[in-house]
């Protein structure tokens, strides 16, 4: 059965009723944050000066614009590879790899996602957008209620 999204059809409230308070976590904890999220983890692995001597300089601002400037149409991208590789990591690492190819670093797309499992991007990603989304979110806005409640 297919359902309209609406407040009543969302997954959880969160997303549904509360969606207006609770929509700046969709940059943490929505399937494009946890996209975006992979991104980051790929691109600053290969980047670590123990894996590749090409990171630095221009290429590694390069490379973090990757996930920096990342948006819908780059997660809906990751989607359509997804679909024919049918594995959510695999399909990070073959967008990394047309991006690699958008900077003339083809000769490096092998080692994208070296001595990486997909458990090794998740386990890291998840965490990360939960300590972003504590930063940037929780604790000023746990802030801003000890300040209010100060006066």
């Amino acid at each position: 059965m297919y359902m309209i999204f609406s407040t009543l059809t969302a997954i959880s409230p969160v997303d549904g009723r509360y969606r207006n308070k609770a929509e700046n976590l969709a940059a943490y904890f929505s399937e494009y944050a946890l996209i975006k999220y992979r991104v980051q983890v790929e691109i600053e692995y290969f980047i670590t000066p123990q894996l590749c001597a090409l990171a630095t300089g221009e290429n590694k601002e390069a490379l973090r614009k990757i996930y920096r400037e990342f948006s819908v149409e780059d997660a809906t991208r990751i989607k359509e590879i997804e679909s024919v590789t049918n594995h959510d990591v695999k399909a990070v690492e073959y967008f990394i790899k047309e991006k690699f190819d958008l900077l003339s670093l083809q000769e490096y797309k092998e080692f994208i996602h070296f001595g990486l499992t997909s458990q090794d991007i998740n386990n890291t990603s998840v965490p990360l957008s939960i300590k972003d989304a504590l930063n940037e979110v929780y604790f000023p806005g746990l802030q801003e209620v000890i300040d209010m409640l100060k006066k």
